[in-house]
Order: C-alpha cells, then structure tokens, then sequence
C-alpha cells in the first residue's frame, strides 16, 4: 500500500509530495498532470522489476529519455528524485519458491537518478543511479505519519516489526565514488554488501530474494502496483484454456478470471457465486439477473454471458462499455489476489452519470476497511482514481478529493518553473498538519461541481448495497458549504 510519494525533476512533477489513503480520487483539467502522477507510480514499479533503461522505455514519453526529465523552456533537469512510503505483507514467496519475511513492514524507499550523455558515437545516452535507500519507518510513529484514520486493529494487522539499520543504504567511499550497500535481515553482524553506483545498470531493490526478505517484499510490493486502462474491445474477448486466470492492464481475461474464482468456491456455491456478482451488477443495470461463463470444450474457449430479466442470455460481445467496466470492477473487488494498489484512469467513462456514485462505492469497497484487521475478507489493497467529470468530483468522500492545478514556481537558479500542484479539500485529514501541497478554496471547486442541464443527478437513481446504506463517509457536494454555494449559484442563474 503506498502511503505517500515524493517527485522532483520528473516530467512536470516538482517538489511534488502527495498523500495517499485506502481511496484516492486526483481531480484536474485535460493536462494538467494527472497522469504524470500515475506515470511516475508506474516508473517506480518497472523500476522494480526492470533494468535502468528498459524501465524508462516501458514509461509513457520514455522512448526518448530526456522526455522523463522536468523541462523548462529549452533546458532539461538533471536528476528525477522518487520517494515512496509504503505498507507490505509481512511475508512472501521469492521467484525460486522460498519463503520470505519482513523484519519491518511500514518503509520508506528512496532513489535518484541521472542523465548521462554519451560522447562515444554508437552509444546512447543512459539513465545512472546516482541514490538508493531503503529504510523503516517507526511503529510509534505509524498513526501520525499515515494521516488517514485508522484503528489500533487495523494498525497492528499490518505494521509490524522494527529495525535499527537501513536495509539499502549509499553513501561516498574513500575515493569520493558513490556506493550502494545492501545490508541484509537477521544479521546485524555481517557487513554489508557494497556496489559503485556507476556500474549498476538496475536497481538493487530489483534483484532482491529471499536472503534480502524486507527488501524483495517491498519489491513486490512495488511491482504490483498496476494502471488498469480497461479497454471494451479487449473486456469483451473469451479466454482460451490455456490463458492465466487473471486480469490484464487492458482488461483482457476476464473470463478466465470470473471462471476460476467461481471455481474456487466449490461446486455448491458456483452458482451462488455467479448469482451474487449479478445482483452486484444490477446496481448499475437492473435488467441483469444473474451471469454465468460458458465453457466450449470442442474449442476450448471460455465466454462471459449475463442472464437479464427474460431469462435471455448475452455474450460479453453485446453489453455496453459502462457494463463491462463494472462487471470488470466488481469481479476485482472480490478476488483479494489481484494487485494491492489499482490506478484507473478516468472509471466514469461510459457510465450514464445515474450510475457514476454506484461505480464510486464499488471502488470504495475494493480498498481495504480501516476500522478492522486485515485478512482474506479486508486484504491491504487501494485504489487511484484520476477524472476531470464534475458528476465523479460531486460524489467522491470530501476526504479522498485531491484537485491537480498547475502553478509557476521559482526553481533553483530563480527559474520560473510549471509544476502540477495537489491541493486537499479544507478541514479534511490531507489538509491537516501541512500534509497535502495547498487546500483549495471552495469557491474555485465550482467548475468541477456544475453539470451540464439534464444530467443532475436524482437521489432516488443511487442504489446502494443494504451492509454500506447510511454508514458512506461524507461526499464532497454534502458538505454544507459546498451545498450553499451551489445553491446560491443556482438561485442567480434562475
């Protein structure tokens, strides 16, 4: 779970320190820097598991490696600075099947790199890594670093341990050269393990196992945090047998998926199962009964089909858009395997706006519950949303709003710098204690809260599961302010 990242120096990123909760939801025009946020998660996962360079090329923009650096006007910076505070199991399995454990599980990981041009004809250019740190945060200090509300339950059920000694640390050997050292868990005796920085074509997190158990578990961590682009065309296809049961970035696999989970729960529940996603899924279409997958084992496919009222069956080929994404999302929220922290790019699209706040909960209900202990029924997951739709703005908990606007800033050398900024709503826990960039003055939310004519929404439309009815935390257009404002909007306009 990542809890917080720090960027600088990375595309339109600068000085940028953002706080994230179980539920996070990035408000912003077209541009202004939505998904350089997500590019920059998605950096540090490929970091994770990939060399240096391929890392870069697998990024958005990165084919040209100077693209990922901050430009202001014809000048490009020189280092990108990438800090991320996250949350990890306390145990796991490395890629040869050995068990791993964390001697702490509350970290922080830091890492800076550089732009090194070559003045050799024939060799490109290439990214150095010039900083590497991996270190623990304290438990004591675990309730006031998060910022969102926790309960001591929850708290306990996922930090856990301690350490006195940094777990990747770099500092300048005798010869001024910079040394990345990996100290390893359990022996506090043992020196650790150093490396010239110059050399090293990835990162040392990326080739951490099971000797390293703190350090491969943040790896994982890392490595598992996905921008889920659902694409209708690639919702839509069937799974052949031989396809992994599990959900791609575009969407592709959801058969297989649905079919195992299905499977998973025995032969007396399967219908159940496919019984109770239908009934999740009539939140956003009341016309589905239930869904079930066919199995062709002449061509050995597997294909998603929805029962609607009538008893008629549909293949996957005729729903909407909106429907697969929501059948996608509600599948997701019940499969605790399936990465621990989600990106989504824009969810609301191709949902009828009386439709968006069902979308929103489910999302809600795909992170992990605060107020309880994390196990199989609440696994340690959260979710990311980005939009610039004023319907999703107007719906989303108050306290998971963040709202990216661009602001000139004064760089080093007194450049003046575009940068993206994440302002948190006023009197929410991001906007406490200096945690989030700015809060935002109310006034200047209206352009994200006024829907075009025709497209209000009733309350009466909302449907919403009977265990959450009356117990959702407080949506942005509930708040008093929020609502006078509009009101008084709408009584000069009428």
């Amino acid at each position: 779970m990542l809890t917080r990242l720090k960027v600088s120096g990375f595309k339109n990123l600068v000085d940028v320190d953002v706080r994230f909760g179980p539920f996070t939801c990035i408000a912003g025009t077209n541009g202004v820097g939505k998904s350089n946020l997500f590019d920059a998660i998605t950096f540090l996962s490929y970091l994770a598991e990939h060399p240096l360079q391929e890392a870069a090329l697998m990024v958005r923009g990165g084919s040209n490696l100077r693209n990922l650096f901050t430009r202001n006007g014809a000048e490009y910076g020189s280092q990108i600075h990438l800090e991320a505070e996250m949350i990890v199991p306390p145990s796991g399995i490395d890629d040869l099947g050995q068990e791993a454990r964390a001697s702490a599980t509350y970290l922080r990981y830091r890492l800076v790199l550089g732009y090194e041009q070559s003045s050799v004809i024939g060799v490109g250019n290439r990214l150095v890594l010039l900083l590497e740190e991996l270190t623990h945060i304290n438990r004591s200090e675990a309730r006031k670093q998060l910022g969102f509300p926790t309960t001591v339950e929850w708290r306990e059920s996922v930090i856990v341990g301690r350490r006195t000694l940094p777990f990747i640390s770099t500092e300048p050997n005798a010869t001024g050269e910079i040394v990345i050292q990996r100290h390893r868990d359990g022996e506090p005796g043992r020196r650790p393990s150093p490396y010239i920085a110059s050399s090293l074509t990835r990162t040392l997190l990326s080739v951490s196992d099971a000797v390293n158990g703190t350090a491969l578990l943040a790896r994982q961590e890392i490595s598992s945090w996905r921008v889920l682009q659902l694409e209708p065309h690639a919702l839509r296809l069937a799974s052949r047998f031989t396809d992994p049961p599990r959900l791609t970035a575009d969407g592709a696999g959801l058969p297989a998926m649905l079919y195992r989970l299905a499977r998973q729960e025995g032969p007396d529940k399967e219908s159940m199962y496919y019984a109770q996603l239908g009934n999740r899924l009539a939140e956003l279409n009341e016309e589905v009964r239930r869904l079930r997958v066919d199995r062709d084992d002449k061509r050995e496919l597997l294909t998603l089909e929805i029962e609607d009222r009538s008893g008629t069956y549909h293949s996957a080929e005729a729903l909407s858009d909106g429907t697969l994404r929501f059948l996608a999302f509600a599948i997701i929220e019940r499969d605790g395997r399936l990465g621990r922290m989600l990106c989504l790019e824009e969810p609301e699209n191709g949902i009828h706006p009386a439709r968006i706040q069902a979308v929103l909960y489910l999302l809600q209900d795909i992170s992990t519950d605060t107020t309880m202990a994390v196990d199989l029924d609440n696994p340690l997951r959260q979710v990311i949303i980005n939009t610039h739709s004023p319907h999703v703005v107007s719906l989303v908990p108050q306290d998971s709003l963040l709202v990216a606007e661009q602001v000139t800033a004064v760089a080093a050398g007194r450049k003046v710098v575009h940068r993206v900024q994440f302002s948190a709503i006023p009197n929410t826990w991001r906007a406490l204690g200096g945690r989030a960039d700015a809060t935002i003055p109310i006034g200047k939310l209206l352009g994200f809260l006024r829907v075009l004519p025709g497209e209000e929404i009733e309350e009466e439309w909302i449907v919403e599961p009977l265990e959450t009815k009356g117990k959702r935390p407080m949506r942005l257009i509930d708040r008093p302010d929020v609502r006078q404002l509009t009101l008084a909007l709408d009584a000069a306009q009428a």
